[in-house]
């Protein structure tokens, strides 16, 4: 069992964003998902593919900032992809490449602010566990300050996720994990505040609520 929550807690959460993301790289900076996207389009808000035929639709939304949690970081890109509500990662592909559906980009205005319209994903199975085990659901992001390097920063969990164990939460604490996403339900959906504080090389993922 402690075998099982260490994998619960450690493949699901450190190792899937890496896996994820690499498959859909051919080695390339400029061949990343990330930069999938047509610069005149972006903006603060953007909505994954088949948002409003969801049930448990989700509005995440915040403010980045510069590396003194206090100025409003502009023009940064961020980036998100996540599985369907059943669990899958589901996939198209375009030019002779593979890429996640449930996907977008914004990329902060002045104040610092973004959007995402989403839904909450489903579980995935979590991988070398027997019997099989549902992981913990998660949304992906990646960052991309300007004039600098993409780079993943900790995927967005949920609070009232059953597969974290406080075992688990006292893990995710001692390595100073921050991408707890707590849920507010307005109207039909649920709502999320994230804030993000950038640092160099790295993102500090800041719960709002």
């Amino acid at each position: 069992m402690k075998k099982q929550i260490a994998l619960i807690c450690f493949i699901v959460v450190l190792s899937f964003t890496n896996k994820l993301f690499a498959q859909e790289t051919s080695g390339d900076k400029k061949e990343s998902p990330l930069y999938d996207y047509y610069e005149k389009q972006l903006n603060n808000t953007d909505t994954i593919p088949s948002f409003k035929d969801q049930e448990n639709k989700l509005k995440i939304t915040g403010t980045i900032y510069y590396n003194d949690g206090i100025t409003p970081a502009k023009d940064v890109i961020l980036y998100i992809y996540q599985p369907s509500e059943e669990g899958h990662f589901k996939t198209n592909k375009e030019n002779g490449k593979k890429y996640v559906e449930h996907r977008g980009w914004v990329k902060t205005d002045e104040d610092g602010r973004y959007t995402f319209y989403t839904f909450i994903p489903g579980a995935p199975y979590v991988p070398l566990t027997y019997p099989r085990t549902l992981g913990m659901k998660q949304i992906l992001p990646v960052i991309k300050e300007p004039g600098k390097p993409e780079y993943d920063f900790d995927a967005f969990i949920f609070d009232d996720d059953p597969a974290i164990s406080s075992r688990c939460r006292k893990k995710l604490d001692r390595i100073g994990y921050k991408g707890i996403l707590k849920l507010e339900k307005q109207g039909n959906m649920y709502v999320a505040t994230k804030d993000i504080v950038l640092k160099t090389g790295s993102a500090m993922i800041i719960a709002s609520l």
